[in-house]
């Protein structure tokens, strides 16, 4: 994992949430740019799918803390 990213991750907490919506956007832009079009789209169907797994029961939350965690180790 890069310098950069690590640093990233460190200090994501730092962001509004707009700053952090604005890095994810460009992020996913950057990967594939024909598809950018898509973006708001796909996003709004993932986020739509992990809200009814959390209220079902199906999946359990964990903490950016501990996300972090498991990334950064």
């Amino acid at each position: 994992m890069s310098e950069a990213f690590k640093m990233f991750l460190e200090n994501i907490e730092q962001l509004s949430t707009k700053e952090k919506a604005l890095a994810a956007h460009c992020l996913l832009s950057s990967m594939d740019p024909e598809n950018t079009l898509d973006v708001d789209k796909d996003w709004l169907l993932l986020a739509e799918s992990r809200s009814a797994e959390l209220e079902s029961g199906a999946v359990q939350a964990i903490s950016w803390d501990e996300i972090k965690k498991n990334i950064i180790s």
